[in-house]
């Protein structure tokens, strides 16, 4: 195969979450070409603006540039033919599920086939988006492979090294995150690891094999689920005995060698959805994935036992449940961020809709147009404060409501359940 280049040219497909800082990172010391099929996106993008706030408006500026032949910065376009002459092709798509919790790897195969569509000789095509193994080899290479005509291993190259992006973590950005990698060769999967080497400032992790990579990033989010799952069924529990979790939990973490995990809700683009794409492919291969299916079951019914907690304590406190009104603080999947993707904040919105009740959502942070689009929810960003409320659920614990008097949104009886348990003692007559 041909050696990387000093200065290779490298394409990022699907400017995403994931997508942008991964670029914005390799622009400031090579020409990167980010590319994605939203005209919009590409177009706020190259004004310098990221509506994701995973990047900054002054770092994205930093590194943006409208002439496509300069040696270093990041182009941003939704046109093919601009990519043509990249060396080193990374997708970075997501891979959501389907209505049945069934992978949907539509987007990453679509993206496969546009990689196959400017492919040459001496390429090397890296994966980012999260799969279960063997998706990069058996799914993805065979449509390179027919679209461009070339040969894999001979022609062309593979490698995979997943996205470790924590969205709204200012902390741990895409820099400071341990990056593992692997290549379809061995001088490949060199190439690879020396390349993000280059740029991740933690160091890079370099695997035996592409499987043992996506077999890698799946077991982490599964594992976290699973934890979580424990956590939520623990709060469940503790709710009938009357013990507080929180507290349970904090005595709990004294100990040394506690995972100190924490109640809630689990949505969001990656631990919400990749134990999924495990136990598929486990069922593939004749294995029944108990523990995991079991977790999923445990967080995905999290949000109609938070609605139905409410309601219990409403008719406690003899408040009419039709037509009441209850306000929801946030509708993000996780706190100080504006992805709604696969937010079960929904779930308890879709509960309460059921017993009648008046659902207001309010949230600072939320993507209105895509709650619209995708939910059919009316985020509010402030009217929700001038009326009062017969139920308050803090759902998200967005800094800005760690800071609001939520009493002052609610009648003279009324019930506040706080599903994050960050607010001050005795503020909220529930949690989980």
């Amino acid at each position: 195969m041909n050696k990387i280049k000093v200065q290779p040219k490298i394409a990022i497909i699907g400017l995403g979450y994931v997508g942008l800082p991964l670029a914005v990172a390799f622009a400031k010391k090579y020409k990167v070409f980010g590319f994605d099929i939203d005209a919009l996106r590409i177009s706020a993008l190259n004004s310098g603006m990221d509506q994701t706030f995973e990047v900054s408006n002054a770092e994205l500026n930093q590194v943006l540039t409208q002439n496509c032949s300069s040696t270093f910065g990041l182009y941003c376009t939704n046109e093919l033919d601009k990519i043509s002459s990249c060396t080193i092709y990374i997708v970075t798509v997501p891979t959501p599920v389907d209505k049945n919790n069934h992978p949907d790897l539509t987007p990453l195969l679509k993206a496969s086939a546009t990689v196959g569509q400017v492919l040459k000789k001496g390429d090397i095509v890296i994966y980012e988006s999260t799969v279960y193994p063997g998706v990069t080899e058996e799914e993805c290479i065979p449509i390179l492979t027919k679209i461009s005509g070339l040969a894999y291993n001979v022609d062309f190259f593979a490698g995979y090294s997943p996205e470790r992006i924590n969205p709204g973590d200012k902390s741990r950005t895409v820099v400071d995150i341990l990056k593992i990698t692997s290549g379809s060769t061995a001088e490949t999967a060199e190439i690879v690891d020396q390349l993000y080497h280059s740029v991740i400032l933690a160091g890079t992790y370099k695997v035996s094999s592409i499987r043992v990579a996506e077999a890698a990033k799946i077991i982490e989010n599964a594992q976290r689920d699973i934890n979580i799952a424990f956590v939520n069924e623990l709060a469940m529990i503790f709710n009938r005995l009357g013990i507080n979790t929180t507290e349970v939990l904090d005595a709990a973490a004294t100990k040394w060698n506690f995972l100190n995990f924490r109640p809630g809700l689990v949505g969001g683009h990656c631990i919400g959805v990749d134990p999924y794409y495990l136990a598929q492919k486990a069922q593939e291969v004749g294995y029944h994935p108990e523990i995991i299916l079991a977790g999923r079951r445990v967080n995905d019914g999290m949000g109609a036992y938070v609605a139905d907690q409410l309601i219990k304590q409403m008719v406690r406190k003899n408040i009419h449940i039709i037509g009441a009104k209850v306000l929801i603080l946030g509708f993000t999947f996780k706190e100080n961020c504006p992805d709604v993707r696969n937010t079960k904040v929904i779930d308890i919105i879709n509960r309460l809709k059921e017993y009648q009740i008046q659902v207001t959502v309010h949230d600072p942070w939320a993507n209105v147009a895509l709650a619209m689009h995708e939910y059919g929810i009316i985020c509010e960003n402030g009217e929700s404060k001038t009326r009062k409320y017969d139920g308050v659920v803090l759902a998200v614990a967005h800094q800005e409501f760690k800071s609001i008097d939520i009493k002052s949104l609610c009648k003279k009886n009324s019930v506040i359940y706080d599903v994050k348990s960050v607010l001050p003692d005795k503020s909220a007559d529930s949690s989980l």
